[in-house]
């Protein structure tokens, strides 16, 4: 449950900022990705209709993804290993989001400047990804009646 659940403050994780981390709606990885699969979503409605089910379907997937491993990955925040798989996941799936951006701007649906604001974005959420996964520990949940 959450009120059993060590609130972590970004500042553990992140001298710049000091504010309260209580759900992973909080972070602001969830929220870049967030913003970037609410942009693709948008952007991928003047699709052609032959790219319903592969272009448009695969962008929008892997760009939801990446929302959903960092859901995932907050709640198995007391398994170390099975919290890391879960951002690696997450930055898996923001890799391919890029891939299919940039097929997009290749096929002429996106212009660059779309694709290089949607391919920035990305990258800031792999960077934010990385360091999370490069310094797990001031996310974790340490259960204290179990450390002997």
């Amino acid at each position: 449950m959450e009120d059993t659940a060590k609130t972590v403050t970004e500042a553990n994780a992140r001298s710049e900022n000091t504010r309260a981390i209580r759900t992973y709606r909080d972070l602001d990885v969830y929220k870049m990705a967030m913003q970037c699969t609410m942009k693709i979503f948008k952007l991928t409605k003047y699709f052609p209709d032959e790219e319903k089910y592969s272009l448009t379907n695969q962008i929008r997937r892997s760009s939801r993804s990446v929302c959903a491993n960092l859901g995932e990955a907050w709640r198995k925040r007391r398994y170390k290993a099975a919290f890391i798989c879960k951002l690696n996941d997450a930055e898996a799936e923001c890799a391919e989001t890029q891939i299919w951006a940039e097929i997009a701007m290749k096929c002429q649906y996106w212009d660059k400047e779309i694709f290089t604001e949607l391919d920035t974005l990305c990258e800031n959420i792999l960077g934010k990804l990385i360091r999370i996964i490069d310094n797990p520990d001031p996310w974790l949940i340490v259960n204290k009646s179990n450390n002997s």
